[in-house]
């Protein structure tokens, strides 16, 4: 494992040693607190943050290790300078550099440009490190990760990143998205390939109801992400009808489990009767992107 550009790279007995890890971590945090002693996590945001900068700033503490913050002012990476330059500089004074960011393509070539670990923190098209840390509160919450998980909104990078995990851990995703809305192509062939060897199962669909109908688990996230407020007005008319609710969460089986990635925006994704119940565990699941990326930095850059 030399890099975490995307769950798509990876076996379902990595992405299940990952998990195993985390849960250690989560559970004897202790027994690793010297474990990157003297290791720098390099941190690029192109994209601001709560969680993402938080977690990867404790955990590499956490770990022994010391985080280095860098800001688009900083970085501007192929304008101020090219993504080359910083990865040959950056590979010389870190071991590991994280980046969250727009196109996936600037992970993809700074993992081959530079010498020491990448970490996707996030990109347009797939966030690793939520679905890793999303599938450690299921795996808590259920006892298992083959479960019926639905996913209402629209067909992003989080959405993708679920799709790949459920197809590595044998869980049903189902898609639940206005037309037009659907994740990319390609991640849903690489999707449907792959769930054949897990017993894992892909399903999209527009209607919210059948959607969700036995899911274990509903999860959502903001219909506008980074870089679409233009859009924000547009969608929320167009996804009103995919909100997640009391009434909706009613197909669903009677033990479900609610998620969100957050930020959330209660009154319109989710309302607060739904995210503000016993059935949510979001801050559960906000937590765990600490433990699961502690497991990730651990392994890639021990």
């Amino acid at each position: 494992m030399n890099d975490f550009l995307s769950l798509r790279d990876f076996t379902p007995d990595q992405v299940r040693h990952l998990l195993d890890l985390a849960a250690d971590i989560k559970a004897r945090p202790a027994d690793f607190s010297g474990a990157l002693k003297g290791k720098t996590l390099a941190m690029i945001f192109e994209k601001p943050s709560l969680r993402t900068r938080v977690t990867f700033d404790v955990g590499i503490q956490q770990l022994g290790g010391f985080s280095l913050y860098l800001s688009p002012a900083e970085i501007n990476l192929g304008k101020r300078e090219s993504i080359h330059d910083v990865a040959k500089n950056l590979e010389r004074m870190v071991q590991g550099i994280m980046i969250r960011t727009f196109a996936h393509g600037i992970v993809e070539e700074m993992a081959k440009e530079a010498g020491v670990p990448i970490i996707n923190g996030l990109t347009d098209y797939s966030h690793p490190c939520q679905a890793m840390a999303d599938f450690l509160t299921i795996r808590e919450v259920k006892g298992r990760t083959e479960v019926k998980l639905a996913f209402v909104g629209d067909g992003n990078n989080v959405a993708h990143s679920l799709m790949f995990a459920g197809a590595l851990l044998g869980a049903h995703v189902a898609i639940v998205t206005p037309p037009g809305y659907e994740p990319k192509a390609d991640a849903t062939e690489w999707t449907e390939r792959h769930a054949k060897a897990t017993g894992a199962r892909l399903t999209i669909t527009n209607d919210p109801v059948e959607g969700v109908r036995d899911a274990d688990v509903i999860y959502t996230d903001v219909w506008a992400s980074m870089g679409q407020e233009g859009e924000a007005e547009a969608r929320r008319k167009l996804f009103l009808p995919y909100q997640v609710n009391e009434k909706l969460v009613g197909h669903a089986r009677p033990d479900v489990t609610f998620m969100h990635c957050l930020p959330a925006h209660r009154g319109e994704e989710v309302t607060a009767g739904v995210i503000d119940s016993p059935r949510a565990v979001v801050f559960q699941e906000a937590e765990n992107r600490l433990h699961a990326q502690k497991a990730i930095m651990l392994e890639l850059m021990k």
